[in-house]
């Protein structure tokens, strides 16, 4: 956006805010000259080195989506396993790497979960969040945390940070959804300017939902059935705090959060069992903070840390389910976090970073024979970026040592020590067309959770990790246009090709309740992500966005060439999968529709017909007013999901919902 513009006899001076473009021109004029205002608007656009995808703002909240985990499906690359409904676990692979190879963070703090690796996606609103950020390999930045360069894959959650215009003291957005499955959820979010350097946010959520719904059962006899998804209730409240404050060359911050919810498992349909009685109660809290300075234009700091607790109560009653094998289990986690970056201008064109973390894990549980293991990772890295113009690029080495101890008769994982490197490049071969060519080569390697190393009956101590080798090619495109109609066209486009080395994988033992976990097998993953996004404009007030992704994966295992399966797509990985959006505004009136497609695929290693999954899709759509109150605006927005009522099972046995309502009013001052 232009900022400031001067003008004066003799001089015009433009100034772009929030780039590296900086033109300012001198003229000699033989007499004074009046200029007719010129306003320039613009997208400050970051050319990223490292494939990314990002939903924000407006375009993020248009999304007919409850999570985090209902937004990624928008993207390419990205499988999602959803087991049932409102109140199911919800995680995220990226690639076809599995979930363990993830990285979620949260305002720039990885969330971790050291007991089995997995960030339930479902517990993050939308009401607060203004980025979700999908990055494969890793950012296209050097200054930043060690742990931002230790996976395979990354989802960057980004909460709303307050801006305020002249005169602004506070905003409030208070919202309310109501709809199908007894949906009652409040929200509310209070920004409050306090000085011209400090401002602080609080945001609450309660949701509650039934989890009730209708879904058709088909039976191989050739019969269908129609039942009621029971035990899906959610009955959770999320609250978090934030201060953001400015210094002189630099910012900092900090957020407390905390999230309880009780919850029903609605389970698997299975030889005709419709109803599970299980339930999990969990508390999840954490606060964290960050301070950036840069100190001189040589030297930069970025400080960040964390603590974290985490609860786990899992309860699962044969007197209500005879089905059930009795369990009470109680788990305990803490975390603490702390990272030192810096950064080091050697040149204007020359960075050289340098990273430090330390991570320490507990987890208790009231498990028979439980190991109470700790765990220390420290973790340290060494990246330099090149920045010529036209050439950039990226290369960076990072550490990862691991140390555990356990109960003092039990045999801990022995430590771990490795180094795994990542090369990146990116050319733009035309001055004058914005056409980006990248590539990037990543080694990283995942460590076994503490459910796979120390898990009572499952465990097992030797494993070793689980590592990945990621190569990536792609372009970018992008052209404004001067159209009255077509207004951006932005496409990328990346082939890739990936392998996993001793994956870790669960086997059954004499015992259906008695399983080992051995390193076993390896995974070759060729594909192709495409996205195409533009705009229209047809005069002031109506307004076309649309969105489209494409991917194609052929993942395949080759543990075992004797293996009838040798070479076979491994479980619930499609072909073919996309999304498309589409957002048309005129005036204040808003309607969106998106598309969802998963195509075929196996549920079982054995590409056999008995495991075959036909395809399935989604459409939803909505319609919204946006309305002019006394104090600020109301905003009201109808939403019809699956629109089409279609029957599907994104995990087999875990139906999915067929069509359902939401409403939401929003007022905002």
């Amino acid at each position: 956006m232009l900022r400031q513009a001067y003008r004066a006899v003799g001089l015009t001076c433009i100034c772009l805010y929030g780039s590296v473009t900086s033109v300012c021109a001198q003229y000699k004029l033989d007499s004074l000259q009046r200029l007719d205002e010129v306003v320039v608007t613009g997208k400050n656009r970051l050319k990223e080195v490292i494939p990314v995808q990002q939903l924000s703002g407006e375009q993020l909240q248009r999304l007919n989506t409850h999570s985090v985990a209902d937004a990624l499906r928008y993207f390419s690359g990205v499988q999602i396993k959803d087991y049932g409904g409102i109140g199911g676990l919800k995680t995220v692979n990226i690639r076809s790497m599995s979930t363990n190879h993830v990285g979620v963070f949260y305002d720039g703090i990885e969330l971790g979960n050291a007991q089995n690796g997995q960030v339930d996606l479902g517990r993050f609103s939308l009401d607060n969040m203004e980025s979700v950020t999908l990055y494969n390999g890793q950012k296209s930045q050097t200054f930043q945390p060690a742990k931002d360069f230790g996976s395979a894959g990354s989802i960057y959650l980004q909460s709303r940070t307050p801006q305020f215009e002249e005169g602004e003291r506070y905003h409030v957005k208070a919202t309310f959804k109501t709809g199908s499955f007894g949906v009652a959820n409040p929200a509310i979010l209070w920004e409050q300017k306090v000085s011209e350097s400090l401002n602080t946010q609080l945001s609450a959520e309660y949701m509650y939902t039934t989890g009730r719904y209708k879904f058709s059962y088909r039976v191989k006899e050739g019969y269908d059935t129609t039942a009621i998804r029971r035990n899906g209730d959610v009955n959770a409240v999320r609250v978090e705090g934030g201060a953001f404050g400015r210094i002189h060359g630099g910012e900092w911050r900090a957020k407390g959060y905390l999230y309880r919810s009780e919850r029903g498992y609605p389970g698997a349909v299975v030889r005709n069992k419709f109803s599970h009685e299980d339930r999990q109660w969990d508390t999840n809290t954490f606060a964290q903070g960050s301070f950036r300075k840069e100190l001189s234009s040589f030297y930069s700091l970025l400080v960040n840390m964390k603590y974290a607790y985490d609860y786990l109560h899992y309860l699962a009653d044969p007197k209500k389910d005879e089905s059930l094998m009795y369990t009470n289990n109680h788990y305990y986690q803490h975390e603490a976090y702390l990272s030192v970056a810096n950064r080091f201008s050697l040149l204007p064109f020359w960075d050289i970073c340098l990273s430090a973390d330390y991570q320490f894990n507990l987890l208790n549980a009231d498990l028979t024979d439980f190991v109470y293991p700790r765990r220390h990772t420290a973790l340290v890295a060494a990246a330099t970026s090149f920045d010529f113009d036209r050439v950039k690029l990226q290369a960076s080495l990072l550490g990862t040592f691991v140390h555990d101890n356990v109960a003092s008769d039990t045999t801990a994982a022995s430590n771990k020590m490795e180094w795994t490197p990542t090369a990146v490049a990116s050319y733009r071969p035309f001055r004058n067309i914005d056409l980006n060519l990248r590539a990037f080569y990543k080694r990283i390697f995942r460590m076994p959770t503490l459910n796979d190393l120390y898990y009572t009956f499952i465990g097992n101590a030797n494993l070793r990790p689980e590592y990945t080798n990621q190569y990536n090619v792609g372009a970018t495109y992008s052209h404004t246009f001067n159209r009255p109609w077509l207004h951006r066209l932005e496409v990328q486009a990346d082939v890739y090709y990936n392998e996993v080395e001793d994956k870790i994988v669960a086997t059954p033992t004499s015992n259906f309740f008695r399983w080992t976990m051995i390193n076993l097998g390896k995974v070759e993953i060729r594909g192709l992500d495409v996205a195409l996004q533009a705009d229209w404009q047809w005069g002031r007030e109506f307004l076309l966005a649309g969105r489209l992704n494409y991917t194609y994966q052929r993942a395949q295992d080759f543990t075992d060439k004797a293996d009838e399966f040798y070479g076979g797509q491994i479980p619930y990985i499609p072909w073919h999968s996309g999304s498309a959006v589409l957002n048309a505004t005129y005036g204040k009136w808003e309607a969106n529709y998106s598309f969802i497609y998963t195509g075929e695929r196996y549920s079982s290693q054995a590409n056999i017909p008995a495991n075959y999954q036909l395809p399935w899709y989604t459409s939803d759509f909505s319609l919204a007013r946006s309305m002019a109150m006394p104090r600020g605006d109301l905003k009201l927005t109808l939403e019809v999901n699956n629109l089409f009522n279609q029957q599907y099972e994104v995990v087999i046995c875990y139906p999915m919902p067929g069509t359902n309502f939401k409403l939401i009013a929003q007022y905002t001052f």
